[in-house]
């Protein structure tokens, strides 16, 4: 299992970065991104601590830590240089808050997200058929996750990229210890969502390729 949407308490989750790792290493998790929440009020705050953390785990914990930022709330005109931004503070995956169903996320958000090249569009809500097939053309990623709340648009979110071939993930959004899942709960909520278990290790392995890419192998 690969979680590539985490936050600690540099945002609004509960853990610092080392216990997070830990927790997750003990879930069985080979690899986990911390992704805080970030607007331009605190990215440079909080990016290049995530990235001391995790350059500091590395080779010592039996899980590959990855230092990334998650771009929220931010008006769309706004989201593209922030994800620039966030990339050169040392974020090696930038993910963009996407227009979930339980937030008043502003209209246009997923699109901006998408047109920013960021790497993966967390619980992106009733996105469009014309937003799906842009981010298939970007390699953009949508997450089908296990949060509650966000989770409610899983089934649209599966069901519009499944149709047009445009790369999933599975993702956790955790905030507390016990938001993190092993792979056997993962693979429940990708079926919930409406995929086959073939389907659902694509999904998988589309969370490894993205690890492989941004360690460098």
């Amino acid at each position: 299992m690969i979680d590539l949407h985490t936050h600690t308490l540099l945002s609004d989750g509960e853990l610092l970065p080392f216990e997070l790792a830990r927790r997750a290493e003990a879930k069985g998790l080979r690899a986990i991104a911390i992704t805080d929440h970030v607007d331009s009020s605190n990215l440079d705050f909080v990016v290049p601590r995530v990235a001391d953390a995790a350059r500091k785990l590395k080779g010592v914990l039996g899980i590959d830590v990855i230092a990334g930022a998650e771009i929220t709330h931010a008006p769309p005109s706004l989201i593209a240089g922030l994800v620039k931004d966030a990339r050169k503070l040392g974020a090696q995956i930038v993910l963009v808050h996407g227009e979930t169903l339980v937030e008043p996320v502003l209209p246009g958000t997923n699109r901006a997200a998408i047109e920013s090249g960021c790497d993966i569009l967390t619980h992106p809500g009733l996105i469009s058929p014309e937003e799906v097939a842009l981010a298939k053309e970007k390699g953009v990623a949508l997450e089908i996750t296990a949060r509650k709340g966000h989770s409610l648009s899983n089934g649209h979110v599966a069901a519009e990229a499944l149709g047009q071939g445009a790369r999933l993930v599975i993702n956790t959004d955790s905030h507390s210890p016990s938001d993190l899942i092993d792979r056997a709960m993962a693979m429940k909520v990708l079926l919930g969502a409406g995929l086959s278990e073939a389907q659902a290790e694509e999904v998988f392995a589309t969370s490894e390729e993205i690890v492989r890419k941004v360690l460098g192998g």
